[in-house]
């Protein structure tokens, strides 16, 4: 049987260190929000990175956002500290483990689960597993918080689409390893051109040359939305999609958070630890970590079948 905690009225204050990729830190979100759930009068303030914060600025919980900046060195770091000091927190959750907890003022203090190498689960799961004493079993689901401003930009961004099929791609990465060439992509559109009326191009603004050769290649509708709009906005132009497809980076993650059926294509890197969590995503890797050996017509079958 489950085991089924109480909400905690009491806990009005907690502090949460999450992570810096973007990825990672929304792998962190169903530990934030199973908090949440357990200490539902609770007030948050996250520690995080710059990138990061945008992903918090509508979070209904948080109080606060502090940035660590590891460039700033031992001065940002113990500046940081003293800020914090400041604060007598009921509960604090480090999921990054650099020191910071131990200086500060909590009831209770949580800390990440070591990195051992027998510990081979999910990401997901291991950063619950640093809660699971004060929290319920389950483990929610990833999550991004949306505003009605993004809603209605997406609702202008695809007003001539209505009634279209979309199907975005993310065709970046932050190196080359993680990337699926741009021909494989333009392949797997056209192969599956019937199932979808027009193709989302999605990334910062360092994947415009990728989307400007995906345009030269592939012959039907596209919307190149890369280096356009920022994390949120491109978080609504996914959650508006029918489906998702794209390499290991941020925005698969961001697809699962907004509930988007995906298709992540890993080159190097763990995908049993590091894949997007959720219901309807799905995975491919190599057998030798050989990115563009993995063919489109496997890809674009396995999105027909997760499509039925």
């Amino acid at each position: 049987m489950m085991k089924k905690t109480p909400k905690d009225k009491n806990v009005k204050k907690i502090l949460f260190i999450t992570l810096s990729n973007i990825g990672d830190v929304i792998l962190t979100t169903p530990t934030l929000e199973a908090l949440h759930f357990k200490f539902p009068n609770a007030t948050f303030d996250i520690v995080g990175d710059k990138r990061s914060k945008i992903l918090f600025k509508y979070c209904p919980y948080v109080s606060n956002f502090y940035e660590k900046d590891k460039d700033s060195g031992w001065c940002g770091l113990l500046l940081l500290i003293k800020k914090l000091r400041k604060k007598k927190y009921d509960l604090a959750v480090d999921l990054r483990s650099d020191g910071i907890l131990y200086f500060l003022k909590a009831k209770k203090k949580l800390f990440k689960i070591s990195n051992q190498s027998s510990l081979k689960i999910h990401s997901v799961k291991k950063h619950f597993l640093s809660i699971s004493k004060v929290v319920d079993d389950n483990i929610p689901l990833t999550t991004i918080w949306l505003s009605e401003y993004e809603k209605n930009l997406t609702n202008k961004i695809f007003s001539k689409y209505k009634n279209n099929r979309l199907l975005t791609i993310g065709i970046g990465a932050n190196f080359d390893g993680k990337i699926w060439d741009i021909s494989n992509y333009i392949k797997l559109a056209s192969i599956l051109n019937e199932l979808f009326d027009v193709i989302i191009l999605v990334g910062d603004k360092n994947d415009a040359t990728l989307s400007k050769k995906f345009a030269l290649g592939y012959k039907g509708k596209i919307v190149d939305c890369c280096g356009i709009y920022n994390l949120l906005e491109t978080a609504a132009i996914i959650k508006k999609s029918n489906f998702f497809v794209g390499n290991d980076s941020g925005l698969g993650h961001i697809a699962s958070a907004v509930k988007t059926k995906s298709f992540t294509i890993f080159g190097v890197g763990e995908p049993h630890r590091y894949s997007p969590w959720g219901t309807d995503v799905l995975w491919i890797q190599d057998r030798n970590y050989e990115i563009n050996n993995i063919n489109p017509k496997t890809i674009a079958n396995k999105i027909v079948m997760q499509l039925k």
